[in-house]
């Protein structure tokens, strides 16, 4: 078994509660940039204040941000909401979403094999991807992952599209259809998402954190359905 950080070994002998990792896949490609791109920023330091909140929610979520413009970075690795920082999203170059969405679920593996080797219980990892526009690389291997996750209940996959995002696409990715934002709701739709984690913390991790999440494609939500 290789050897754990030091870091990580502190992480969890001070803080033993089950986790529920998302990982945020983000569009920040030209056609992002502008006022969808400060919505965007806003709605991420808005997801960090929502949680931080709720007590039981800042110890077991964890959030991590893949950012997807001109090349995939990695802006945050998994971390507890309380240390948490909210990185400022800038605006670059193309769109290499599947390699993004690989980067985003291969760290979601390797965390879920730090959990495993310190005895932490966690929850269904969620992956939340966020484009609007189309992939400028090969996505379709990275599609296959999506399909072959969900199936094995290895984690939860969404996807929302803003302004002239390729649904096509999208929804070859997707196993769940693929959301679109109303205008540039973001405040609202990680509030949703916020909620929902919240939601999720609250359940047991053997019950596959299981829990009730409002629709966000109905009458008050923050999307409509894609098709």
């Amino acid at each position: 078994m290789a050897e754990a950080k030091p870091f990580s070994n502190v992480e969890f002998a001070t803080n033993p509660e089950p986790r529920c990792p998302c990982v945020l896949l983000l569009d920040t490609s030209f056609s992002m940039q502008g006022e969808a791109l400060t919505q965007l920023n806003n709605g991420v330091a808005q997801l960090r204040a929502e949680l931080v909140r709720d007590p039981l929610a800042s110890k077991r979520i964890e959030l991590a941000v893949v950012t997807f413009g001109g090349e995939v970075r990695i802006l945050s690795e998994f971390t507890s909401v309380d240390r948490f920082i909210v990185p400022t999203l800038e605006a670059q170059s193309e769109t290499p979403m599947g390699a993004a969405i690989h980067t985003g679920l291969d760290m979601i593996e390797h965390r879920k094999k730090m959990y495993k080797e310190h005895g932490i219980a966690y929850y269904r990892p969620w992956v939340f991807l966020v484009t609007d526009g189309y992939p400028t690389d090969h996505w379709r291997s990275s599609a296959d992952r999506v399909h072959e996750g969900e199936h094995d209940s290895r984690f939860i996959f969404f996807c929302v599209g803003v302004l002239e995002a390729d649904f096509p696409t999208l929804r070859q990715i997707s196993v769940r259809p693929p959301l679109r934002l109303r205008r540039l709701e973001f405040r609202e739709m990680f509030m949703w998402l916020s909620s929902s984690l919240s939601a999720v913390s609250r359940s047991r991790p053997s019950q596959g954190g299981q829990a009730h999440f409002d629709d966000p494609a109905g009458p008050n939500g923050w999307a409509t359905t894609s098709d």
